[in-house]
């Protein structure tokens, strides 16, 4: 029973891995343009994250302890 089921998870993975290009199904188009947009895009396009949905990553290391500054939305729970 094993081996079948190695072979089950080997066989699903497999088809994980296709690099093809994109392309909408038959019958079916591209989403419309945006109102600011001048045209459709592409799914390459679409596919790339922008720099919003993927920001860099700061690792800048605190070097010595500083006092917090003030936060005026720290209030005190309210009843």
């Amino acid at each position: 029973m094993k081996p079948v089921f190695a072979l089950l998870i080997i066989l699903s993975l497999a088809g994980c891995g296709g690099r093809i290009k994109l392309a909408p199904k038959p019958g079916q188009a591209l989403p419309a343009t945006s109102e600011t947009g001048a045209k459709a895009p592409t799914p390459e396009q679409m596919m790339t994250p922008d720099s919003q949905s993927r920001p860099k990553r700061s690792d800048e290391q605190l070097l010595r302890s500083e006092e917090r500054r003030e936060d005026k939305f720290d209030l005190p729970p309210t009843r």
